[in-house]
């Protein structure tokens, strides 16, 4: 049988996997737009700052391994164009030869991930205007952080703005982010971003918020910032503003995506079009606490959705369990970590819900090093069944998230975390979890 996938990262590359381990006679192509394979994309941002040597520490396996070692036929600087349903095939172009292509499938993946979003504003085409998804990304603004570069201006507060500020920061800059909203960090309630103000601030990082960036001035290269209220002075930018799935190629197929372009899929991958699955970034990805169909790009869906496609795709059959929104993101000193609904999210919902916040410590009060931690649950009034969590401190967030997401999935209640038998030892915890310290505040 024949197999493409489109798309030689995360979860292209883990379907890819899945067929060449499990059926020894696939005719298996990949075709990817780039010229790096199966690299983690997450952790850009260190090689920029220098806590990761060489950006091609990131990548897992190159493409010769794939080649060489798997027997996969794989492509690069292949860019898909169209999909025919009808008669099976790929078309698209060679971008390094300019020459056109046309594959034959009988099953195909589509696995393209996600671009960032460029808006088009004036002046976004001049030198010192970037944007961060891939190892050529990193290497050209760590290239530009050579030319006397003082000021830089991150345009968005979310996960890779956050992140960019830190290694910004790290590299001795003068740091400004300018978000549209009222705060950085959407993902978090309003009040948890306190924190991540205050600890941006501590940092020298500059906010300006509820400002629409309209475009930047420059003579060769940027030197400005405009916003709706002001004129900023810069010397680089790093526009950060959010994603889109990479899925124009499908628009004449009838295949189905949703209104943020992402393709529509079945707990087996599946589309609404026998033999075309798709998973990763540029699928959907159905949310256990919402019940519904949600966008949450993030690398690990990617690994398991791939994963899942791939043995789907051969006939062995696997279902996506979903997803909870779980994540966490270093920001300077602190761990920030969410799982689950915000309420944002449970107001959108229309859930009854309340709130639990506290203040304690991340171990034992009483043993040395003991720090702050800021803790929020989110709870359905009707039922008691936890919704969802917000963690912020230095140390111990990702273990506090990692038990509530298991809460999560499970469909628990304040009242079940409270019987949860946790490790507990001075050094690393205190007699009660800080999640119990919360779930027993309940009202």
């Amino acid at each position: 049988m024949r197999y493409v996938i489109i798309g030689g990262d995360a979860a292209g590359m883990s379907a890819a996997m899945q067929i060449v381990r499990n059926e020894p006679n696939a005719q298996l192509l990949t075709l990817e737009k780039g010229g790096i394979y199966s690299y983690g994309q997450c952790g850009l941002p260190y090689v920029i700052s220098g806590v990761i040597p060489e950006a091609e520490d990131l990548i897992a396996r190159d493409v010769e391994t794939f080649r060489e070692k798997y027997g996969i036929d794989a492509k690069t600087y292949h860019e898909v164009e169209q999909v025919d349903i009808e008669k099976k095939t790929v078309h698209g172009t060679h971008l390094e030869t300019g020459e056109d292509f046309t594959y034959e499938y009988d099953r195909l993946l589509v696995a393209t991930g996600v671009r960032p979003v460029m808006p088009d504003w004036e002046g976004i085409d001049l030198p010192g205007v970037h944007s961060l998804k891939t190892i050529p990304d990193a290497k050209a603004i760590m290239d530009d952080l050579n030319h006397d570069v003082k000021q830089v201006t991150i345009i968005g507060g979310g996960y890779i703005g956050l992140e960019m500020a830190e290694s910004f920061v790290h590299a001795g800059k003068s740091v400004r982010m300018i978000e549209r909203n009222e705060q950085l960090a959407k993902i978090f309630d309003q009040d948890m971003a306190s924190y991540i103000h205050d600890e941006a601030k501590n940092y020298g990082i500059e906010l300006c918020f509820n400002e629409q960036v309209e475009g930047f001035e420059g003579d060769e290269r940027v030197e400005a910032v405009i916003t709706d209220q002001k004129k900023y002075p810069t010397d680089l930018v790093l526009v950060a503003i959010g994603v889109t799935p990479n899925t124009e190629f499908l628009e004449k197929t009838p295949v189905l995506r949703n209104e943020r372009g992402a393709v529509v899929v079945n707990a087996y991958m599946q589309t609404n079009v026998e033999d075309v699955y798709a998973a990763g970034d540029c699928a959907t990805h159905y949310h256990r606490v919402k019940r519904i169909n949600d966008h949450i790009p993030l690398g690990t869906t990617a690994n398991k959705q791939g994963r899942i496609a791939g043995q789907n795709m051969i006939d062995q059959a696997k279902v996506f369990r979903g997803i909870l929104g779980t994540s966490v993101i270093k920001f300077m000193d602190l761990t920030l970590g969410r799982t689950g609904l915000s309420e944002r999210e449970a107001k959108a919902l229309n859930i009854p819900y309340d709130t639990i916040k506290t203040e304690t410590k991340d171990i034992a009060g009483y043993y040395p090093g003991a720090e702050k931690l800021h803790v929020k649950l989110l709870y359905n009034t009707e039922n008691q069944r936890v919704l969802g969590g917000q963690f912020i401190g230095k140390h111990g967030v990702d273990k506090r998230v990692d038990v509530l997401a298991m809460a999560l999935f499970h469909k628990m209640t304040l009242h079940d975390l409270e019987d949860l038998d946790l490790s507990y030892a001075p050094p690393y915890n205190g007699v009660w979890d800080p999640i119990q310290q919360a779930a027993r505040r309940t009202k």
